[in-house]
């Protein structure tokens, strides 16, 4: 048995050139130190014919047995002990990063007003205070303020606390709102009486956080999780004074792949329950003046058929991929809601993926993506014309925004880019002029012109061209010499639009060139995109990642001594794919949440959330998706051979990726490589996957993982 599970780190060559804003690196000593070595239980799986033995499965056992598996907490404290000493030339550092990260925050801030049912709703924070104010004025911005609920008050005495899902009653008198103090996203459901100040009885554990109020202002709607799993199993209804036990279960899911939810129409008029996987999707309807009705089947579930209905005041609208890979718009009446009665509004194109619609009494905002990026059409429901917003930059995000009402011709939405500040704007449909209202105010000045953002593109192995946004500061000197940190996701679907970051600039005026790599796996190109890079065509999602970074060695926008990846949850799946499969090409990676042991946790249906994924990894109970998934799992593919410079962070109550799979990556890589390059793994012992929830320490984070980089650039006075 190999106990080594720690190696010192021996930094590379002094770096003599600098970049053309004259940084000079230093070599970081690293300190030296004796890591702890914990016992390995060794646990055996057989399957499909093929035998594993697993030396890092007893870490597992914080999450199998709770608490009292105290061997597991006394790993992940010394882990971060040791982290903390590796780390501790950079305290300097990190404390610098923290404060001017944070000095570019505005503290005493306040979002823009959104109107609702007769009220203005926004939130406002205060200066030094870690959370918000959720707040509201009537019929117009000059009326007194009412807090309808203080979160700062609310989140004393607790490390974590996480307040969502507001939902203000049909009559404006009660607010319905979820609490998570874990951090596992599993919340407790309040309603708090906002004429009395009251919090009533009614507390609902063990859900999603969100809630659906019929027009009754007396029942509610909401999605009950399986405690163990996470699963949403259960759409229920609550009876306000009622004891929560006696909920009735209105919806049951009984197919485990699934993901469902309950939400309402725009107009008020009804309330829906949504059950999808990867591959297919149901809804349910009901009148929301009837909350004690039983809700209708809009469509049977059809095989490889996804769907979503959105209300008009006549009729229903559908956006579906049925023989349409890139989705189309439907229509058909409010009696006739099977697939024989839809009729086509926007037919399927193949170089257009419509993402979405946002329902007006007059108009329509389609959401749609061309070439990687997003357009608005507005559609006008009375003439039929259309037209498209005009954003004006090379690579941008932009999104419809809060828009709650449904008689007006206002459309909110908000931009932002690798350049530009999140900006919120009014864009006046009937006249076509847009007003900013709003841009994230950037403490200390910051001049848009001093920055330069790219969209490139790389050629994959197969020939496919792969996006890649980039950003950075003017004087850049494209002679290989620059540091540069890429980022990547490639899961679900998701896209990875450009968007600012204040943090950012700590990066970016050090001298580093920030860049996404918009591989295959997300939705950037339209659908295919997602499904080239799925199931058994996962590697796609690697190889990807693997010819963007080349490709911008090729071009030298830095070197692979200056190169660095970055990538979170499935992105830490894909930090893990190329640390196995080309460790030369990094300097260093920092894997955030990393998903990495993918055959073990597929296989474990009591682990939340497995079940819901096996449409995007497969299910490893067959033979052929065992095999490929094991051909790509970080976990499964640890060879004794070097590898990059290694950060990884976790969360002990993470839901998502639960801690023990980054820290049995990471024993198992001290333990089997060769090099003799630094690996770290930080727990945030009282946060989960999206780590802290204050507006202030998530910056600690951020704050570690620069300083990481820049000691590895020799960037540490």
């Amino acid at each position: 048995m190999n106990t080594k599970l720690f190696f010192t780190l021996l930094m590379s060559t002094i770096i003599t050139s600098c970049m053309q804003n004259k940084i000079n690196r230093k070599v970081y000593e690293w300190p030296q130190m004796d890591a702890p070595v914990a016992a390995i239980k060794p646990h055996i799986r057989s399957l499909h014919g093929d035998t594993v033995v697993d030396n890092y499965y007893w870490l597992n056992d914080y999450f199998k047995k709770g608490p009292d598996s105290s061997e597991v907490t006394k790993y992940l404290e010394a882990e971060n002990a040791y982290t903390d000493s590796m780390m501790s030339g950079t305290k300097k550092l990190q404390t610098q990063l923290f404060d001017e990260m944070k000095g570019r925050i505005k503290e005493q801030d306040e979002s823009v007003p959104y109107f609702k049912n007769g009220y203005y709703y926004y939130t406002r924070t205060e200066e030094g205070k870690q959370y918000f104010k959720f707040c509201r004025k009537k019929e117009n911005l000059d009326a007194p303020e009412e807090i309808l609920l203080d979160v700062d008050a609310l989140a004393e005495g607790h490390s974590y606390y996480a307040a969502g899902g507001f939902n203000v009653s049909p009559d404006n008198r009660l607010l319905a709102y979820g609490v998570d103090t874990v951090s596992r996203r599993q919340y407790t459901i309040h309603v708090k009486n906002l004429e009395t100040g009251e919090i009533l009885k009614d507390a609902i554990p063990g859900t999603s956080g969100g809630s659906v109020w019929a027009n009754d202002n007396r029942t509610l709607f909401y999605t009950k999780n399986n405690p163990a799993t996470l699963l949403t199993e259960n759409i229920m209804r609550h009876k306000l004074g009622a004891d929560t036990d006696n909920d009735a279960i209105v919806y049951h899911e009984s197919d485990n792949t699934n993901y469902i939810g309950v939400g309402k129409a725009k107009s008020g008029k009804f309330i829906y329950i949504y059950s999808g996987g990867t591959l297919s999707s149901e809804t349910r309807y009901l009148d929301a003046d009837d909350p004690m009705g039983s809700f209708t089947v809009f469509q049977p579930r059809m095989p490889e058929v996804l769907y979503s209905v959105t209300a008009l005041a006549d009729r229903f609208l559908i956006v579906t991929n049925q023989n349409a890979k890139n989705f189309k718009l439907m229509e058909c009446p409010f009696n006739q809601t099977g697939q024989e009665h839809w009729k086509e509004v926007i037919p399927h194109r193949p170089d257009v993926l419509l993402e979405d619609v946002d329902e007006f009494k007059d108009f329509l905002v389609v959401s749609e993506r061309k070439n990687g990026l997003i357009q608005l059409a507005i559609r006008d429901l009375k003439d039929g014309s259309q037209h498209y917003l005009d954003f004006g930059e090379e690579a941008y995000t932009a999104y419809p925004s809060n828009n709650p009402e449904y008689n007006t011709a206002t459309l909110r939405y908000g931009y932002t880019s690798l350049t530009t500040p999140s900006s919120t704007y009014d864009y006046d449909m009937n006249t076509r002029k847009k007003t900013l209202l709003k841009q994230q105010e950037v403490v200390g000045g910051y001049n848009v012109a001093d920055y330069v953002t790219e969209r490139l593109y790389a050629t994959a192995q197969d020939g496919t061209q792969v996006p890649i946004s980039l950003v950075y500061k003017k004087g850049f000197n494209k002679d290989g010499n620059a540091p540069l940190l890429l980022y990547g996701y490639g899961a679900y679907g998701v896209t990875m639009d450009p968007s600012f970051s204040s943090s950012r600039l700590s990066l970016l005026d050090r001298g580093f060139v920030f860049a996404i790599a918009h591989v295959r796996g997300g939705q950037e190109m339209g659908r295919q995109w997602y499904e080239e890079g799925k199931m058994m065509k996962k590697k796609n999602t690697f190889t990807d990642f693997i010819d963007c970074g080349r490709y911008l060695v090729d071009q030298q926008y830095t070197s692979s001594a200056h190169l660095y990846a970055m990538g979170g949850s499935a992105g830490g799946l894909l930090m893990g794919a190329v640390a196995n499969t080309a460790p030369e090409l990094w300097k260093g990676i920092v894997a955030q949440v990393p998903f990495v042991d993918v055959v073990n946790t597929m296989l474990d249906e009591s682990i939340p959330l497995t079940t819901n994924e096996y449409d995007e990894w497969g299910n490893p109970n067959n033979k052929d998706a065992y095999e490929y998934i094991k051909s790509y799992s970080p976990y499964e593919n640890i060879e004794a051979k070097a590898y990059p410079h290694i950060l990884v962070t976790t969360g002990l109550h993470d839901s998502q990726v639960q801690y023990f799979e980054p820290a049995k990556w990471v024993a198992k890589l001290r333990a089997t490589k060769t090099d003799n390059n630094v690996l770290l793994l930080k727990t945030e012992m009282d946060y989960g996957h999206g780590g802290a929830s204050g507006r202030f320490d998530y910056l600690k984070e951020i704050a570690l993982e620069y300083a990481f980089l820049f000691a590895l650039e020799g960037m540490v006075e």
